[in-house]
């Protein structure tokens, strides 16, 4: 993660969006677990959407996790820009 200010702007898109805080820990302990052939499987991009809404307990329904696994793998996010992806899911 080259930005160093990365998990603060995260952290302020989760709670301006949702209201709620969390911890740079738990985004780390996230991201951690992303790997580039996360962002290619159906399967695991929706246990990772399920484990962002877990974590800032917003529930997503199946209709845009479907929308957000197809935004995901049609703007080529890398794993290096993981602010990216969290915005995108942050974003929906």
């Amino acid at each position: 993660m080259a930005d160093k200010n990365m998990p603060k702007d995260v952290l302020n898109v989760v709670k301006k969006k949702t209201g709620k805080s969390v911890s740079e820990k738990d985004i780390y302990k996230l991201a951690s677990g992303v790997k580039p052939s996360t962002l290619q499987s159906d399967t695991q991009l929706r246990q990772l959407i399920k484990q962002v809404a877990g974590l800032v307990n917003v529930p997503v329904s199946d209709q845009t996790t479907n929308e957000l696994i197809q935004a995901i793998k049609s703007s080529k996010v890398s794993t290096d820009n993981l602010e990216q992806l969290m915005k995108m899911i942050m974003k929906k």
